[in-house]
């Protein structure tokens, strides 16, 4: 098949983050001839008119979607899936709707908080004033819409008491967090992800090994996240001492029962495709709670989604293998007649 390989546009100067996805691009253009398809990069930008001229021109069997931002803004990340529905272009992953669900963390939260899906409490500066629980506990400022950690450090925990200490917190980190911002109940305790990928192309779902993000001699003052240089800055305290963890005692059995039976139920409550990432955090109690979920997480060869795979057996060719054979979405035209009147139907096969 031919297969488009799309990411996202980006400068010379695109921060660590948006390189990766270059990095990402090229392993599965690789990994897509070696299976014997061709494929053909592609940049999808905010000129739409001129994407959907290259979608014409190149006339792909699948796009294979690796956008993570436009222009840097991660808000936009719904766009491409948008524009491909509207020319009933099949593509892999997550469908428009479930990638601006999960993007904007605040909708996201609002749907598992509705579904009894446990996540942490959290706050805007317009729904402060009627929300106390987060008062004189700790909490974390994080980005509505950007992902990868971006902006985040130790100084976005803090403890808030009022609307006005709020809203200092949020104007001092909005431009660092990409804009809107809101507080999340800070959560001290073990941190985890887990991965999951389509299977047999049947819509059910398979969940990787469960992996932990273990904080190894972090001095006591400071806050144990996964914040952006833990992820991106090799240079970095945080970089060499945040270590991915796939070994569990006996003991965690059953939280480990949980949290893939939590990730079960996020994968259907937005409705996802093709491969997912569900983000925890695990109280003192043992309780675990959803910090995100991340559809179309980064799959390069060095990413957590790939070194799950690889303990499960997967082999990176493995990886792209099953998504572009997974479900996808696609258009198609169904002739129902009623009433002695054609109308047509579309049906979106999943």
């Amino acid at each position: 098949m031919k297969i488009a390989v799309l990411h996202g546009s980006m400068t010379d100067l695109a921060p660590l983050d948006e390189q990766d996805g270059l990095i990402q691009v090229e392993a599965v253009c690789r990994a897509l001839s070696d299976l014997g398809h061709e494929p053909v990069q592609m940049n999808f930008s905010l000129d739409v008119q001129k994407s959907i001229h290259d979608f014409r021109r190149i006339q792909p069997d699948i796009v294979f979607n690796l956008v993570e931002t436009i222009d840097g803004q991660g808000r936009l990340i719904h766009l491409p899936p948008s524009v491909m529905e509207s020319m009933s272009l099949a593509y892999t992953g997550a469908s428009t709707d479930a990638m601006f669900t999960t993007s904007n963390k605040v909708i996201a939260k609002k749907m598992l908080m509705g579904a009894g899906i446990p996540t942490p409490a959290f706050v805007t500066v317009d729904t402060f004033s009627r929300k106390y629980n987060l008062e004189a506990i700790p909490c974390i400022i994080k980005s509505v819409w950007e992902h990868g950690s971006v902006g985040l450090d130790g100084d976005c925990v803090v403890f808030i008491n009022t609307a006005d200490q709020l809203n200092q917190k949020m104007d001092a980190l909005r431009n660092r967090l990409g804009g809107e911002c809101f507080a999340e109940s800070y959560i001290d305790g073990r941190e985890f992800n887990l991965s999951l990928i389509s299977e047999n192309g049947n819509g059910s779902v398979q969940i990787l090994p469960p992996a932990e993000i273990r904080f190894v001699d972090y001095p006591e003052e400071k806050r144990q996240i996964v914040d952006y240089q833990a992820k991106w800055n090799d240079d970095s305290f945080e970089y060499h001492h945040t270590v991915r963890s796939f070994r569990f005692e006996d003991s965690d059995r059953l939280l480990l029962g949980k949290m893939k039976n939590i990730a079960r139920e996020c994968w259907k409550l937005f409705g996802l495709r093709g491969y997912a990432r569900v983000d925890f955090r695990v109280d003192s109690d043992g309780h675990p709670w959803v910090l995100e979920v991340n559809a179309n997480p980064c799959i390069s060869p060095d990413s957590g989604f790939v070194a799950a795979a690889d303990r499960a057996g997967f082999t990176f060719t493995h990886i792209v293998e099953r998504i572009i054979d997974g479900p996808f979405y696609t258009h198609q035209m169904i002739s129902v007649k009623k009433s002695n009147e054609e109308s047509w139907k579309i049906a979106v096969n999943q």
